[in-house]
């Protein structure tokens, strides 16, 4: 491992991740990250020259329909299934309260 993290760099990386951390886990994540990199270091030593990038390992196709105009269904008929109605308009619970003014 050739990286290491000193207390400064991991006190900033916790503020940026908006962590609170003792110093006892400074050091102990301070280890950590200092591991993460290694691995990085180990993955770069590996020879990738043939090897096609990639955005991801899968092909992935669009299992999207086309999007293609259709009539819309009559206003009676999604009204029949509604439990209640007003007129061409649901009508639900109420699930905001008002505040006095």
């Amino acid at each position: 491992m050739s990286a290491s993290f000193n207390e400064a760099q991991v006190r900033q990386v916790a503020h940026l991740a908006r962590l609170n951390l003792s110093p006892e886990r400074l050091v102990e994540f301070g280890a950590q990250l200092s591991k993460i990199v290694g691995y990085f270091d180990m993955l770069q030593e590996l020879d990738t020259d043939d090897v096609e990038p990639t955005a991801h390992p899968l092909d992935l196709t669009d299992v999207m329909r086309n999007d293609v105009a259709q009539d819309t269904l009559a206003v009676e008929r999604v009204l029949s299934n509604a439990p209640d109605h007003d007129g061409t308009y649901f009508r639900v619970p109420k699930v905001l309260q008002q505040e006095d003014a």
